[in-house]
């Protein structure tokens, strides 16, 4: 029991907190950094109110945001707050990053003001000059002089739903033009701003005679733009030199190198040595998780000779189950080179050059290549990778949330029954395709990402899971929803958040061995 109250101790120091105060994370170097959390800090010196009133508990971090949403804009402000972390903040510090908040939702809700006021001149303007006006949605709205020589019934009906329609901001009740110009002039604009301002970092990194691979790993740890996705995979995964004068003769040689390969190997695939190999490999591509990417004959095709070279070519573990899967991040992503991403999921791959198909097909066996070289204990006999790796989750669940591990034990669920499918497939049967891209973002980024990284991934994926986890009291349905998790909708900033908790978790576990149990 001693040890227990001191471990309790050691991660919470004292039962009261003052909401928005910065609480310490021990065991995290360098932990990430959240503004929300960290955006209001009382003055130390505070005295309490005079008049005596009875303290409400802020119960979730959800209520206090959707208290002071109004207040607060999640847009130029963010790279301002982030680059406070380092700090000690301050009273000072605070006061001015506040009244910046303050200024820039005066001058959005200002902007809102005039647009509104502008939409309503525009308005008018139209019901003075036409007899009617026809708008996107097929509604005919007459004009102000004609509702008042109408019938009295449907005067007065009229009049009110033009009143209506011109009081709220944004009914639709502007032409399309309109309506495209203030969508351009909205908020999201800073957004594509911020976009843009981070694309132009990428080229000019990669512009470079020599690209630092260091600063590439920084930039694209957070996400890496569609438009610089496929070279930038490529100068990651190790496929591409850094030096730019050398990738052209770097990719020629490669391709040429992997269609020797076919003209060498391909023909055997129906030797009696082989062919097993061959049949499962023709089995399991039908299978694979194909939401973005439609499997065609020529995608079949292109698969197969994939995985058939490079299961020859590595006889140490040869073809797997689940390596089937790995090929398709790096086929779409290179697809997208060539076609508009959107267009992926409905595209005749066969329709695009034949050189073109064979540059794509070569540049995602070279890097499917180097990603299983940092995992191949992953898929050799026994697959050792896998089950040591399922075990050290184990462990380290146990740590950092002992209610779920013991939930899960005493239900006699396995973590091999659901984590060695996280494991074999690098959680891409867990997640929709874009969220796997996103996530391989950022293990390129990271030293041993798919070998290492992983593990905390898989860790903070488990304990998101948590609540619903512990509902659960029955072994057959803990199973059913640890396999079939809801993430169908899913996006980018679910992966970030999900990312930002397995940053955490390394920091505070990665150079602690003494929290794995031998």
């Amino acid at each position: 029991m001693a040890s227990e109250g001191g471990r309790k101790q050691f991660w919470k120091r004292s039962g009261s907190k003052v909401p928005g105060s910065i609480q310490h994370v021990y065991g995290a170097q360098h932990p990430p950094f959240d503004p929300l959390l960290h955006g209001t800090l009382m003055k130390p010196g505070s005295k309490p109110p005079t008049t005596p009133v009875k303290l409400k508990k802020v119960s979730t971090f959800q209520e206090f945001e959707s208290n002071t949403s109004d207040a607060w804009d999640l847009g130029d402000d963010d790279d301002e707050l982030f680059a406070m972390a380092a700090e000690n903040l301050n009273t000072d510090v605070v006061m001015e990053t506040a009244n910046k908040v303050i200024q820039n939702h005066s001058k959005l809700q200002e902007q809102h003001k005039l647009q509104e006021e502008q939409l309503q001149e525009d308005q008018s303007v139209q019901s003075a000059d036409l007899p009617s006006v026809t708008y996107g949605d097929k509604r005919l709205v007459k004009s102000v002089s004609e509702s008042h020589t109408s019938s009295s019934a449907d005067g007065v009906s009229e009049y009110s739903s033009m009143q209506r329609s011109q009081s709220l901001p944004h009914a639709p009740t502007a032409p399309v033009e309109r309506e495209m110009a203030d969508h351009n002039t909205s908020p999201t604009s800073a957004l594509t701003e911020r976009e843009a301002s981070r694309l132009d970092k990428f080229k000019q990194l990669l512009a470079g005679p020599n690209t630092n691979l260091d600063e590439l790993r920084k930039l694209s740890w957070s996400g890496i733009p569609k438009q610089v996705r496929p070279i930038t995979w490529k100068l990651l995964s190790g496929y591409l030199p850094a030096n730019v004068d050398r990738r052209e003769g770097t990719l020629q040689r490669k391709r040429k190198e992997y269609f020797a390969f076919i003209e060498q190997y391909y023909d055997s695939r129906n030797d009696e040595s082989h062919q097993d190999t061959y049949r499962q490999i023709h089995i399991d591509i039908p299978r694979m998780n194909t939401e973005a990417l439609r499997l065609q004959p020529k995608v079949t095709e292109i698969f197969e000779r994939i995985l058939f070279i490079w299961a020859i070519r590595h006889p140490a573990s040869g073809y797997v189950q689940g390596i089937n899967d790995l090929v398709t991040p790096f086929f779409v992503i290179f697809v997208c080179e060539y076609i508009a991403e959107e267009e992926v999921e409905n595209f005749d791959v066969s329709s695009l050059p034949e050189e073109v198909l064979q540059n794509i097909e070569a540049d995602s066996y070279w890097c499917m290549s180097k990603l299983l070289d940092g995992i191949q204990d992953n898929y050799t006999f026994a697959q050792p990778g896998i089950q040591k790796k399922v075990k050290m989750l184990e462990e380290l669940v146990s740590r950092i949330d002992e209610q779920v591990h013991r939930h899960l034990d005493r239900h006699e669920v396995k973590y091999l029954q659901f984590a060695f499918r996280w494991m074999n497939n690098l959680l891409m049967r867990e997640v929709p395709l874009r969220c796997t891209i996103r996530l391989w973002d950022t293990y390129q980024s990271e030293p041993e990402g798919f070998s290492h990284f992983h593990l905390y991934v898989c860790a903070a994926f488990l304990v998101r899971w948590r609540k619903e986890i512990l509902e659960e009291r029955d072994f057959q349905e803990l199973l059913i929803f640890l396999q079939n998790l809801p993430t169908m909708h899913w996006g980018n900033e679910d992966i970030s958040v999900l990312l930002a908790e397995a940053y955490r978790l390394k920091f505070a576990f990665a150079d602690a061995p003494n929290h794995y149990k031998k």
